[in-house]
């Protein structure tokens, strides 16, 4: 499965509270994913709350945008990453 590095820009921050509030929405944007095979794996997020750099698995860049939009969140670029990690030469 092909992995992407998801660029997204929040103008007025990242809504996401860290709370039962946060998990019951972050549940909801996994059950919405997995609908058309994507996996959210993780995300960073600027101090400021208004970027966010995110890992997904999925079929095309397409169903990731798919589901974005299904969830309500913005796609500024979606770029195909291998990982490359200071130990590939161990």
């Amino acid at each position: 499965m092909p992995r992407y590095l998801v660029e997204r820009t929040f103008p007025d921050g990242l809504g996401l509270p860290t709370n039962a509030e946060g998990a019951k929405g972050a549940a909801g944007i996994v059950s919405n994913n997995a609908q058309e095979g994507v996996t959210w794996i993780h995300s960073y997020v600027t101090p400021d709350r208004k970027k966010t750099y995110c890992i997904y698995d999925g079929p095309t860049p397409e169903a990731i945008r798919s589901v974005a939009a299904r969830n309500g969140v913005p796609v500024d670029r979606i770029t195909e990453v291998r990982v490359l990690d200071p130990y590939f030469l161990y």
